[in-house]
């Protein structure tokens, strides 16, 4: 095994000493393993945030790509696996938030859509550090991605931060409906949420206006 190739195992678990010992035997940060993956890639992966911070702080490319498929970026690839002490991390180290990667993914969006229920920590972090919460990857933002993949824990998280449902996003939850009748009772409560949201809106900016267009 090669000196670069112990770097990205070392990255991989978590082993910060041996990271920082072949960082000092002058080992290039971000050199690539024989698969192709770097030792960022594989620390980010496994959601080792101190040897992200040991890679970052050795100038390690915050924008490189991830992945298996190198798809990705650290921030997205940490959003998406819902390593939020990563994503800490790399923002802190100034980590853009906004689309990236050759697939124009979207560190939030991923954070709220990906496995079951997405990753309400992280999509509170990434909030709290002032991401836009209608940020949009493919003309879609992360609620608008929540309610077509009938999350609906996630549905209640964004409009408790101020996500502010559209006519699509609502006719979203239709469509939902209309792919998985089985999750009816689920996807009726979806639509209920989204349209209490918008009942709000309309009031504070013209009472007595009705919000059942919408339905």
């Amino acid at each position: 095994m090669d000196i670069v190739d112990q770097l990205v195992r070392s990255a991989r678990d978590g082993d910060v000493i041996g990271v920082s010992r072949l960082l000092g035997q002058g080992v290039v940060v971000d050199a690539p393993s024989g698969d192709g993956r770097t030792a960022l890639d594989r620390a980010v992966e496994k959601g080792h945030a101190d040897v992200v911070r040991r890679l970052v702080g050795a100038g390690a490319d915050l924008e490189q790509q991830t992945g298996e498929y190198q798809e990705s970026t650290p921030l997205c690839l940490a959003a998406s696996q819902g390593h939020t002490a990563v994503v800490e991390v790399l923002l802190d180290a100034g980590a853009p938030t906004g689309a990236q990667g050759r697939l124009g993914y979207v560190p939030l969006v991923l954070a709220a859509t990906t496995g079951d229920a997405g990753h309400p920590e992280t999509v509170a972090l990434l909030l709290d550090r002032g991401v836009d919460i209608n940020a949009v990857m493919k003309h879609k933002t992360a609620l608008e991605w929540a309610v077509r993949f009938g999350q609906e824990e996630m549905v209640h998280h964004l409009l408790g931060r101020g996500a502010v449902p559209s006519a699509e996003t609502q006719a979203a939850a239709r469509e939902h409906l209309g792919c998985h009748p089985e999750r009816r009772r689920k996807t009726e409560r979806i639509a209920v949420a989204l349209l209490a949201v918008d009942v709000v809106a309309a009031t504070d900016q013209e009472p007595g206006t009705d919000a059942g267009h919408l339905a």
